[in-house]
């Protein structure tokens, strides 16, 4: 197992954020994932960071606190965090994200104070969101297993081999359990930069979503860009923003969205699960929506503010992946985003149209780009999606069928 966290960790410094000579690193962590953020702190010194700092977080008081605290103290987020985190932005430090949560951690907690805490953090942290979105710092996401997410996946296991079975899966969706994983992950980067390669030159004006509980056409923004895999800062330096990825992804027009969309997969938004749930789409905007399960979460989701009920990124993913192949629910977006064609409410990825990042509001707002303190991911690939691209002039090219990619590239 030490073996392994440290490949994990390597591969974490060397592919997520390529940690740099006389770089901070800033660790996001959960106290139960302490031993491998350690590991990851040794070794990224060992790299030459000049600083490595980690922000704890304890599920535990969260919950306390989102339970208990006055609405006037989650309505409010102290001018010291926001200073912290843009002091380590604006210095250029390396990003790296241990995302594990418990998918039911506030599910008991009462929805309009955790929507009150999130859109606080979401205006606090604007221009923090601005450097990750439009990649003006190196960062990537990962994950370890904690005791109440790996009981979620594994409910018949006793929690040492819930962990361990959570742990076996990790390795391998990230390729850790191969020989070398840092290889592994250039091959697979190259195969994603082939991917976008192709969609990229075809520039179709619109795709075409059919699938049972599915049926919508999204506008794609004129000279949209097509990413997945690895991306670079604006100092050159290339990244892997999640570890795991499988997809490729681009920006949809904010308002050339219709029709109806049923989700795949369980959405775990804000220590809540969203379950079996329809979007309705007219010009681009989500008009009616209903959910078996956390139908109170999706609506104080799409009331965050306008460009919430409008989408701002549509990824492909093969049903073949690695992740779709094991046959497990993760609960966990980083995964199951990756095992499934997924859309996301919310705001868009700058880099994902020609001069993006230059761009001021009012000119995104022209061209199409989606803006929003949201953005979040939800599932609807299958077996059964079939997808069409719909070139400028009018003809039709089919990119999956089934599930799977329809095209071979070369």
């Amino acid at each position: 197992m030490k073996q392994q966290l440290e490949k994990y960790a390597d591969l974490a410094l060397h592919t997520g954020v390529h940690l740099q000579q006389d770089q901070a690193l800033v660790i996001n962590a959960p106290i139960e994932s302490a031993e491998f953020v350690r590991i990851v702190a040794k070794k990224a010194y060992e790299r030459g960071a000049k600083d490595v700092h980690v922000r704890w977080s304890d599920e535990d008081l969260t919950f306390l606190k989102m339970n208990h605290a006055p609405m006037a103290v989650l309505e409010h987020v102290a001018p010291w965090q926001v200073d912290e985190v843009m002091s380590y932005a604006k210095d250029g430090a390396a990003i790296l994200t241990i995302y594990a949560p418990n998918p039911d951690l506030l599910k008991d907690v009462d929805p309009e104070r955790i929507a009150a805490a999130n859109k606080a953090s979401g205006q606090a942290l604007k221009e923090y969101r601005e450097y990750i979105m439009n990649d003006k710092v190196a960062w990537s996401i990962v994950s370890v297993p904690t005791e109440k997410w790996a009981e979620k996946i594994f409910p018949d296991a006793n929690t040492a081999d819930a962990m361990d079975k959570l742990w076996e899966q990790i390795f391998r969706i990230t390729r850790v359990d191969q020989d070398d994983p840092i290889k592994a992950w250039e091959e697979h980067n190259a195969t994603l930069r082939r991917a976008r390669a192709y969609l990229n030159k075809q520039q179709y004006k619109q795709l075409v979503y059919k699938a049972e509980g599915t049926n919508l056409t999204i506008d794609l923004v004129d000279s949209h860009i097509w990413l997945g895999g690895d991306t670079k800062t604006k100092q050159g330096v290339p990244f892997n923003p999640n570890m795991p990825t499988e997809e490729v992804f681009t920006m949809p027009h904010k308002d050339g969205v219709n029709g109806k969309v049923t989700s795949t997969k369980p959405l775990n938004y804000a220590g809540n699960l969203i379950d079996n749930f329809t979007l309705t789409f007219e010009k681009g905007k989500v008009v009616d929506f209903s959910a078996e399960q956390g139908e109170e979460t999706l609506k104080l989701l799409l009331d965050t503010d306008e460009g919430a009920r409008h989408l701002g990124e549509i990824a492909l993913v093969p049903h073949q992946s690695p992740i779709s192949q094991s046959g497990l629910i993760f609960y966990n977006t980083l995964f199951d985003e990756n095992a499934s064609c997924h859309l996301a409410l919310g705001g868009a990825y700058p880099t994902n149209i020609q001069g993006g990042s230059d761009m001021d509001e009012q000119q995104k707002a022209a061209n199409g780009v989606n803006d929003s303190m949201v953005h979040e991911d939800f599932m609807i690939g299958s077996q059964d999606m079939d997808i069409d691209g719909v070139r400028a002039d009018g003809t039709i090219e089919p990119i999956f069928r089934n599930g799977n990619w329809a095209i071979t590239f070369e």
